[in-house]
């Protein structure tokens, strides 16, 4: 163990991003080992113009971007410059690790990651890999082989990763929604609805959901008729058009592009339509939240659908596919809304689900990974 380490001062370096579902874990992994050692230094490495790039120094911590970028699997002939950024990607890669000599790092998955973490790797440096879904990313799987620890969230992993390697850790939850206490009547008033009507919470992602809207926007005339409030985040590209329609419906509907309260959001909540996102759907799991799953088509590996799949399958949720949400959604919210009992039997089995403490639990693992190299 490095001096830094004995004087409770590890070197971290956390690399990962592009989504919510992706930035929210590593902030909150990041977060736990600030509590366990106050004079951590940690650095985050993300991919430029990537949500990471605004969202991580709002929390407070130092991030560096990788002009890295995803496969066009579409169209292959554009993945020359894919291939060039990647190249640059990785000589910035090895002059952060000569720069910072993290004493581990850490990768949440997300176009940086793999750079950061195979240069780590490859200079022999120990390394934590979180994987928030049930079908493991393209990179998490490459890397796999020389990570010391890697933090799952649903069983059945040992399919693309080293059995021995595999903790059951959950994925971290943001502390400000796992500690919300607020009852649903003083959550549905400070969002300003009527606390005697049910609400329905619609989020179609960090970045929003244009089937989603769509299927929102159709179905709004028959849920607002049944007497049911509606809070929808509707992501920036799609904010001017759902405000508009919204304003059709003064009082039982709120359109907003960004909810940053999601804590209450959640709270006041009597279903929820959300994507499959891991982050979302441990945040339901957690909450007990009753929710209809509507899978996004545009992941690697289908992994949203087979992320939704595994609750279905414990009657944990209803799972609506994207290619049906025009026409099945509207029916599936009205249904449910009529339906307390099934409601709660959703959330309960939801609620079994859910890993607590997660953030802590991949703590300990980076906590003995670091205790090895002494």
């Amino acid at each position: 163990m490095s001096d830094k380490q004995q004087n409770n001062t590890p070197r971290i370096l956390v690399s990962g991003g592009g989504t919510g579902g992706h930035i929210f874990p590593a902030l909150s992994i990041a977060n736990a080992m600030k509590r366990r050692y106050p004079g951590a230094e940690i650095l985050f490495v993300g991919a430029l113009g990537r949500m990471e790039m605004e969202r991580v120094p709002a929390a407070g911590y130092e991030i560096i971007g990788l002009p890295v970028a995803g496969f066009d699997r579409r169209r292959l002939w554009r993945n020359f410059k894919v291939i060039a950024k990647l190249l640059r990607s990785m000589r910035i890669a090895k002059k952060v690790l000569r720069d910072f000599r993290p004493d581990i790092a850490v990768g949440v998955g997300g176009y940086a990651s793999g750079p950061m973490l195979k240069a780590a790797q490859k200079a022999g440096i120990p390394t934590l890999l979180q994987e928030q879904n049930s079908y493991a990313g393209v990179t998490n799987k490459l890397l796999a082989k020389k990570a010391g620890s890697i933090c799952v969230a649903y069983d059945g992993m040992e399919r693309f990763f080293p059995a021995d390697r595999i903790v059951m850790t959950g994925n971290p939850v943001r502390r400000e929604i796992a500690e919300a206490s607020m009852d649903q009547s003083e959550a549905k008033r400070t969002l300003g609805f009527d606390p005697e009507k049910p609400l329905l919470l619609v989020v179609g992602g960090s970045l929003g959901a244009r089937t989603i809207n769509e299927s929102i926007s159709a179905a709004l005339p028959e849920i607002t008729a049944a007497g049911i409030n509606v809070l929808w985040q509707t992501g920036k590209t799609y904010a001017e058009q759902c405000r508009d329609t919204a304003s059709g419906y003064a009082g039982n509907v709120i359109a907003s592009p960004f909810i940053s309260d999601m804590a209450t959001a959640y709270r006041a909540a009597d279903l929820i339509v959300a994507r499959a996102g891991a982050a979302t759907i441990s945040e339901l799991q957690l909450l007990g939240a009753p929710a209809i799953l509507v899978p996004s088509p545009n992941v690697a590996e289908d992994h949203q659908r087979k992320n939704a799949q595994a609750l279905v399958d414990r009657d944990a949720a209803v799972m609506v596919l994207d290619s049906d949400a025009r026409q099945a959604l509207g029916k599936e919210i009205l249904a449910l809304m009529a339906d307390g009992e099934r409601r709660r039997v959703l959330g309960n089995n939801a609620a079994k689900m859910a890993l607590r403490e997660s953030d802590e639990r991949i703590a300990d693992e980076i906590d003995k990974i670091l205790r090895k190299g002494n």
